[in-house]
């Protein structure tokens, strides 16, 4: 923002300072750089005095970045035994007045990730993007992965229907494989690490996919419209680079600066936890500092599912420069040379000789004595780190859910969800479900209740939360997860995105479950959002034709 700001006005960055206080539910939404913020900036820089804007909800809904939006229309070729030959896809875009991504559209993510966690030997692939009379369209938690992942489900879906397949066998079939590691997908994206066939078993286990279809058999047969829906899919997370400063007081307490910035996700406690782990250091002697530009070294933000990998990594590694230090100051303190010593319980001793050691804070104290460290290594104890893996990581997943359509009122009852997921190494795995519980209850939002509606003469119909509907608690349905994990080679911590999980695995989920679940209807197709009306006309209108012929 402090660069796009500095741009727009022709003055000079350093005149510019953004604070970005503990705000709640970015989604990638509050990503960009809108107008507004830069005619604030204006105003107050030319009137020289504090100006504040407040945007009513109307306006927010009005104005925010809208997400998703496009037409898919793809063709496929498969072997009678189910096995992928060819995709054949078109992606017709809007991107709203203006293309409001700070790069390049979403959309071209959603052309980047088409071939999802399968082999595709064959691909053509058309992208469209056009700019229409509607709010601008960018990101939304996902940013164009879903909507990859939302074509290649359904498209898995409708292929095991045709073909008589179950729709786990087609995947089967399909998925990569751990000896396909490291792998190049047919859009040139490399894919890092994953055994993708170990998350689809362990699934079905904790389903109990047998069962669950046999239940759905007993229910149908007592009149319910009852259906089984599965999505594979795996994300492109962690783009571009992050920094870190990681700075020990004389008193011992450390600061860590980061680059990203926390909307909710516990970003404090994950790089608290990440340095404390390095130095051995309680939660309480550590400080973390975020969203500040008077404050951090340059830094990108948070997007894409990367905080952890990237901004936790540049931490990690700041936190062990740090450590080597003080591992040297120690040293000479100790006349050892530094592969002498061990730390251990924020201590520092001879291998042999516990009975010579000095702690943590006495060497962050010697740091910054007037006259210098020992053995003249220059003052001060703090390191800054820019970590750049080069490419994104590839998390993977397998989500499930049973839904009841009432065909009376066509409204969608989810009976179970389950999410099982490989994110790399889970730092912190209360923070990983509240990723995952999170996500899906958006991706559940789109697949059953969210959706702008323009009328014909382009006035937003959804203007509010009487129009827009998102989904309530009783909505939401208790979620169960489960982790597997495979490291990633790219990062130091080994991790991998879980932000976008369940807005990438849910809504393709959820409809192919509606759909199994209307399949004895003789009803195969309806768009997202599946809201009551829509599926019951959806079923009247089946009925209609069944009556007709």
């Amino acid at each position: 923002m402090r660069a796009g700001i500095a741009s727009v006005l022709g003055i000079p960055e350093h005149s510019i300072r953004v604070v970005t206080p503990d705000v709640g539910g970015a989604f990638g939404a509050k990503g960009g750089l809108y107008p507004e913020y830069v005619l604030v900036a204006a105003l107050a820089w030319r009137f020289q005095r504090p100006i504040k804007w407040t945007e009513s909800r109307t306006e927010s809904v009005h104005a925010t970045n809208h997400g998703r939006d496009q037409q898919q229309f793809v063709r496929a070729a498969f072997r009678h035994d189910g096995t992928l030959l060819a995709l054949d896809v078109h992606l017709l875009s809007n991107l709203g007045a203006w293309n409001a991504s700070p790069t390049r559209p979403t959309a071209v993510l959603t052309g980047l990730a088409i071939a999802g966690p399968y082999r595709v030997p064959n691909l053509r692939l058309s992208l469209r993007c056009v700019v229409t009379n509607t709010t601008p369209q960018a990101a939304y938690r996902g940013a164009g992965r879903p909507e990859a992942s939302y074509l290649l489900e359904r498209l898995m879906d409708a292929a095991a229907s045709r073909l008589g397949l179950d729709p786990v066998v087609i995947r089967q079939r399909n998925l990569l494989h751990p000896e396909d590691f490291p792998y190049r997908s047919p859009t040139g994206v490399p894919y890092d690490s994953g055994n993708y066939p170990a998350v689809l078993a362990e699934a079905l286990r904790r389903f109990d996919y047998a069962a669950a279809r046999r239940e759905r058999a007993r229910l149908r047969s007592a009149g319910r419209l009852i259906g089984i829906g599965i999505a594979a899919f795996c994300e492109l997370s962690g783009p571009g680079w992050e920094s870190a400063t990681v700075r020990a007081h004389p008193d011992g307490t450390v600061t860590v600066l980061c680059g990203i910035a926390p909307s909710g996700q516990g970003h404090t406690t994950m790089l608290a936890q990440v340095v404390g782990e390095v130095l051995q250091l309680p939660f309480e002697r550590i400080r973390v500092v975020t969203g500040d530009t008077a404050a951090i070294q340059q830094g990108i933000g948070t997007f894409g599912s990367r905080s952890t990998a990237l901004g936790g990594s540049a931490a990690y590694l700041a936190a062990g420069d740090v450590l080597e230090k003080a591992l040297h100051i120690a040293a000479h303190l100790l006349e050892v040379a530094p592969e002498d010593l061990e730390y251990r319980d924020a201590r520092f001793s001879v291998r042999g000789s516990p009975d010579r050691t000095i702690s943590w804070q006495q060497i962050a104290r010697l740091a910054y004595v007037m006259e210098g460290p020992p053995g003249g290594i220059a003052p001060g104890l703090e390191a800054t780190r820019f970590f750049d893996p080069g490419r994104r990581n590839v998390p993977f997943g397998v989500h499930l859910a049973m839904v009841e359509v009432d065909p009376e009122t066509g409204l969608v009852t989810i009976l179970r969800y389950l999410a099982v997921d490989d994110s790399g190494r889970l730092l912190n795995p209360l923070l990983a479900e509240g990723q995952i519980h999170g996500s899906v209850a958006q991706g559940i939002g789109q697949a059953l209740y969210e959706g702008i509606v323009y009328s014909e003469n382009g006035q937003l119909l959804t203007q509010n939360f009487l129009e827009y509907v998102v989904p309530r608690a009783a909505q939401v349905p208790s979620i169960e997860t489960a982790h597997l994990e495979t490291p990633s080679p790219i990062n130091p911590l080994g991790v991998k995105g879980i932000g976008e999980a369940g807005t990438t695995a849910a809504p393709p989920a959820i409809v192919n479950a509606v759909l199994e679940g209307l399949r004895p209807l003789g009803m195969h197709h309806l768009d997202m959002p599946l809201r009551p009306e829509m599926v019951w006309r959806g079923i009247q209108r089946t009925e209609q034709r069944a009556a007709a012929r």
